[in-house]
Order: C-alpha cells, then sequence, then structure tokens
C-alpha cells in the first residue's frame, strides 16, 4: 500500500497547479433557477480536429472535442484534486507497481448499444499501443503497458514493465485514454474518424468539414464521475462545436447571440466583457506552455548550439506577453510551465535573457556575418529560415520575426491551418515551427523530446540527447515525489543548457460564457465542463 500512496501524492503534486474550476452566475438582480432540460449550447474553438479517431492525432482539438463523448477509468475530484474512480469502480496497485488491477461499473454502453467491458478496455489499450498508432498521444503514454489481462467482464488487469508515475494521471484523460467500440471501428473502417462511438454524455451526430461538429444528448448516460452534481444526462439537447479561427469573427457571434461560449479568447477582447451583465468570464493559466518555438536539427543551420543560442537571447519574451497577452499570462523560460508539478522555481537564473548583443556575437562565432544590407550570410548564403505558423499565433510569431530580423536574421512565417501544420512538422520539412502544449505533468515532453519520437511521433526538433532521453526515462517510473521532481529539474537544466526550444510564453486562457447558460465549469486543461450545465431560453 506504500506505492499507492506514493502514486497518489505524486498525482496530487501535479494536480495542485491547476486552476480552480468556475461557473456561471445569475445576473445582478436575479435569483437562481431550476435547472431546466432541452435547448442547445453552441460553443465556438479556434482550431478543428484533424479527426476524432482519439488514437490517431495529437492535436488538443481531438482530445477537447473527442472527450464530450467519452470517458475515463478514473477522474480528477476537482475540489480536492484527488484521483476518484469513474469508468471504474475501484482500482488497486501492487506493492511492486507493476500491476494494476480495475473493477469496471456495470451498465455502462456504447452509444452504439454495444456493453462496455474489460475487453473493450483491452481492444482499445492495444489498439493504441499498435504499431500504427503507438507514435500518437494516446500510445506514447500507455507505452509503459507491456501487457494487459481480463479476469472477467468487469475485472482490467494492466501490467506494467515497470512502476509508472504518471500513468494514474493519463488514466483520468476523458480524450485519448477513452474506450473505443470495436464494433464501430469495424464498422466505420477508415471513416472511424468521422464517425466516433464512445460512452459519454454526448453522441456524435454530424461533422461539417471546416464549420462544426454537433453532439446530442446520450438519454442513457447515468455513470458520471463523483464530482458532478448531475448524475444522469446532460440537460441540453444538443451541443455544436463550431470552428471559427478568427477571433473577431468569433467574439461577434457571441455579441449577436448565435453563439453561446468563446474559448481562447485574447486578453485584450476579454477585458470588454468583463463587467458585462450579459456575460461570465472565466480564467485560468494554462497548465503547460502555450508557445514556444521547435528548431529542426535535421537542418544544418540549428545543428550549431552557438545559433540556437542566438535565438534564444534575440527573442524578449516579457515584451511579447506585454504586446500579445497585454500582460495576461506569464513569459516561458524551459520545457514546464507554472502550473505543472516539477517546475524549477529558479529557472530564470539559468535561463535566457533577452540580449541581442550576445546574440549577435555568437551569430558571429557560427560565421554568420551581417553584411551591408543587414543581413546575415555565410559562404555567401543569407541566414534565412521559415517559421511555420497558425492563425492563432500569427501575431507572436510577427514579434519574434522582428526580434530576430534586428540580429541579421531573415524569417519568412508560414501559416498553415493546424492539421496541415502539424503534419508538415511531423514530415520533417520546415526550419521552425510554433508549438504549444497542455499538460499538468512533465510526463508529455517524452513525447515531444525523446529519440524515440523522432520519426512519427511529435518530436518535431528531431532531439536525439541520451540524457535527456535517460531522465525522461527515470521521470515515468519514479514515484517518489521529491525525487521525481528533482529529475524535472534537471532535465529543465539539460533543455536549456543545449537551447533545444525557444520557450515564449504560458498565457492566461479565457473562456466568455452567456449568461442563459448556467453552470459551466473548467476543465484543468481549460475547456469548458458541460455536464452540469442547462440552458435557460
Amino acid at each position: 500500500m506504500r506505492l499507492i500512496r506514493a502514486l497518489l501524492v505524486a498525482t496530487l503534486g501535479l494536480t495542485a497547479g491547476c486552476s480552480q474550476a468556475a461557473v456561471t452566475k445569475p445576473q445582478p438582480g436575479q435569483t437562481a433557477s431550476a435547472p431546466k432540460t432541452g435547448g442547445t449550447i453552441t460553443l465556438a474553438m479556434t482550431e478543428e480536429p484533424d479527426t476524432l479517431d482519439m488514437h490517431a492525432s495529437s492535436m488538443l482539438a481531438a482530445e477537447y472535442v473527442g472527450g464530450y463523448m467519452g470517458g475515463a477509468l478514473l477522474a480528477v475530484d476537482e475540489k480536492t484534486k484527488q484521483i476518484i474512480p469513474s469508468l471504474a469502480t475501484s482500482y488497486s496497485v501492487s506493492e511492486d507497481g507493476k500491476t494494476w488491477t480495475f473493477t469496471l461499473r456495470s451498465g455502462v454502453v456504447f452509444h452504439d448499444g454495444t456493453p462496455l467491458t474489460a475487453q473493450s478496455y483491452k481492444e482499445t489499450f492495444e489498439r493504441a499501443r499498435s504499431t500504427e498508432f503507438v507514435q500518437q498521444g494516446a500510445g506514447a503514454a500507455l507505452s509503459a503497458i507491456e501487457s494487459i489481462t481480463v479476469p472477467d467482464d468487469q475485472t482490467l488487469v494492466l501490467h506494467l514493465k515497470e512502476p509508472s508515475a504518471p500513468l494514474l494521471s493519463d488514466l483520468t484523460v476523458t480524450g485519448w485514454s477513452q474506450p473505443l467500440s470495436r464494433k464501430a471501428i469495424e464498422t466505420a473502417g477508415k471513416q472511424y474518424g468521422r464517425n466516433p462511438v464512445g460512452v459519454g454524455a454526448w453522441k456524435f451526430e454530424s461533422w461539417r468539414p471546416s464549420e462544426s461538429v454537433t453532439l446530442i444528448r446520450n438519454p442513457d448516460f447515468h455513470w458520471a464521475d463523483a464530482s458532478a452534481q448531475n448524475q444522469g444526462p446532460v440537460r441540453p439537447d444538443k451541443f455544436v462545436i463550431r470552428f471559427i479561427k478568427n477571433s473577431q469573427t468569433m467574439l461577434a457571434a457571441l455579441d449577436s447571440g448565435s453563439l453561446d461560449i468563446a474559448t481562447n479568447v485574447p486578453a485584450k477582447d476579454a477585458k470588454k466583457y468583463k463587467n458585462s451583465e450579459k456575460f461570465t468570464v472565466l480564467e485560468q493559466l494554462k497548465s503547460g506552455i502555450g508557445l514556444f518555438i521547435e528548431m529542426n536539427l535535421k537542418n544544418e543551420i540549428f545543428q550549431d548550439i552557438r545559433v540556437r543560442k542566438a535565438f534564444n537571447l534575440a527573442v524578449n519574451k516579457e515584451a511579447i506577453v506585454q504586446a500579445s497577452l497585454q500582460g495576461e499570462g506569464v513569459p516561458a523560460y524551459g520545457p514546464i510551465g507554472e502550473a505543472m508539478f516539477g517546475y524549477d522555481p529558479a529557472i530564470k537564473e539559468y535561463a535566457y535573457s533577452f540580449n541581442p548583443e550576445e546574440a549577435g556575437k555568437l551569430l558571429d562565432e557560427a560565421g554568420w556575418k551581417l553584411n551591408g544590407k543587414g543581413v546575415r550570410e555565410r559562404d555567401g548564403a543569407p541566414l534565412k529560415i521559415h517559421l511555420l505558423s497558425i492563425e492563432r499565433f500569427s501575431h507572436p510569431a510577427q514579434l519574434v520575426q522582428g526580434m530576430l530580423k534586428e540580429i541579421g536574421v531573415e524569417v519568412v512565417i508560414d501559416t498553415l491551418e493546424p492539421a496541415a501544420m502539424i503534419q508538415t512538422a511531423m514530415s520533417g520539412n520546415f526550419d521552425m515551427t510554433v508549438m504549444g502544449f497542455g499538460a499538468t505533468d512533465p510526463d508529455t515532453l517524452f513525447q515531444y523530446m525523446h529519440s524515440s519520437q523522432r520519426n512519427g511521433g511529435s518530436n518535431f526538433s528531431n532531439i536525439d540527447d541520451k540524457q535527456i532521453d535517460t531522465l525522461l526515462e527515470k521521470g515515468r517510473v519514479t514515484v517518489n515525489t521529491d525525487q521525481r521532481r528533482q529529475i524535472y529539474i534537471d532535465l529543465q537544466k539539460r533543455v536549456v543548457d543545449q537551447a533545444y526550444w525557444i520557450p515564449i510564453f504560458t498565457e492566461k486562457k479565457f473562456t466568455i460564457i452567456n449568461q442563459r447558460v448556467h453552470d459551466v465549469r473548467l476543465h484543468p486543461f481549460g475547456y469548458p465542463i458541460l455536464q452540469d450545465s442547462w440552458v435557460e431560453e
């Protein structure tokens, strides 16, 4: 039992940094009404998923949308931050930490009517760990599993290669860790990603590409986790998720009443809603890194550490936070955000501070000299870099472009749709790319930095560093909280020393909600939780 307690302590440590949940309130002068059934909630997000096959995507947008249709073995109690049962009624971990046994709820069914059994989970996790999907988010997170056994329909046993500190938290994720219906996958074939089937409170109805996904109430749902007041079906009839990449277009829809919930609202726009009687503003510091830039080490230019350090020194993070976020965020100095377990509060002491003069000296040493036009060149070739971006990051990308220009680097910004940017980065055919992630546990860095994730995975920088590999591997199997924290502090020092990334900022996330929608809470990852929500028509 000592190991179980250690795992719980480690998990509590990584969830404690999450923002508090928030709920909408009655308008001034009004009393709270009783929850009502019916109506439609319309939400907008800036990015569209590439697929809703949870094993085939690394996009956060897919995790968000897919999560509404799914469920997980475990959940995080938003008030206590403790791990609680969800689709599992109980679980236990062996003394050596390698055998995890879950007892599943009875009576849970998929949207296609298939009963949820331990065999369903076995098939789901084995699919995620298959060659086809192993380097995506789900497969990477489940890599600690060696084998799975099913003693009976309600008992699932995970046999691990080694003890795994992050697995407990990973099994709370309702997106990629949700059980999938084998029947639905076999029926839909390659079209499953456009016809997903889960066990969640919302059922898939339709997907209009580039426009929206529509979900409908699951009338059979009665297995919400204990943190929800409403244990039965959700109250609204429909939930429409619109994809509006331009924030001004999104806010115009919010103001007109055609949209109920706007997500990822820029700080400068959120301010005008804070004193409104018509809207509620929810905010939290993102758990993860909101924006960083990856340099492709396949590019000979970035194989020179002096160039990587110079690029880091040329970027004024504080100025970007003020200009792009209106101060509603914090500079990022390494690969682990302030709200994540393992963050080193001393990182600013050894991270790169804005110093364009020193950046210029390093480029001089690397052979990149300024020509008469103020552009650096070597052997007659200019220092010209293409930066992949998406529209949401267009402003900070332009600021980085201007800062690098000040030290003689020409940057061309290539703005793509999110899915296209991910595919281009995965192909390795790029110089630099913007990136961001949401996570509470630093084990997520395994998929971004471990050498095994270079080809086909999310290690777009192509980092191949044995020291980093070792630290990431140790972080996965160390359950002592203090020892694990030190591992990730050492990791931050190594990543900063080698200047593999250019960390920019972690932003506050703003969600604006029309007051006609009641009882909305924010998940630690920032997306709205609607299990208790209802619409006042």
